[in-house]
């Protein structure tokens, strides 16, 4: 493989050290990583999955989700970007990170499902209930208040379990 590549996934596994800002700005001590975030939108991907989907297309998504954050930084609403400008900066950093990654294509595109077809909005809504289930984790271990976080995951998520887990 080329150093291109080996560099490339070094900086990849910075995402472990990237904190969520979410839960830096509401003081939460040790606040989980990008990583963090997104091993657990994994599992409830793999605990949750309905057969109709691809479990494995879907685990890939959820991996995927937040890559483009080890370049762009972890944007949350309260940064005041626009939307479109947000997802300018995801795909563009996505295209970077994925350029000597012999799969990157097919990771990209992957990467571009998230919330789009039918594996891709599963993986969203776990996203979602991940972020309401890490509130409820915070507010318990360091009475932090979480509705903010619970109440954004609420009004995102389908009607159903994924509701009811995150405590609607």
């Amino acid at each position: 493989m080329s150093q291109a590549f080996r560099e490339r996934l070094l900086e990849i596994l910075q995402l472990k050290e990237l904190p969520r800002a979410g839960w830096v700005r509401a003081g939460v001590v040790e606040p989980e990583s990008v990583a963090a975030h997104s091993w657990g939108v994994a599992w409830l991907v793999l605990a949750l999955c309905p057969p109709e989907l691809d479990r494995g297309r879907a685990l890939a998504i959820a991996v995927l989700h937040d890559l483009a954050e080890v370049r762009v930084g972890d944007i949350t609403p309260h940064d005041n970007i626009p939307k479109a400008e947000k997802q300018r900066r995801e795909a563009e950093a996505m295209a970077a990170l994925m350029a000597p990654i012999p799969t990157g294509g097919e990771l990209m595109d992957l990467w571009n499902a998230y919330g789009q077809d039918a594996e891709g909005r599963f993986v969203k809504a776990c996203d979602k209930l991940e972020l309401a289930l890490q509130a409820a984790r915070y507010s318990r271990d360091q009475g932090t208040d979480p509705t903010e976080f619970i109440d954004a995951a609420l009004a995102m998520l389908p009607p159903g379990v994924f509701q009811e887990l995150a405590g609607g």
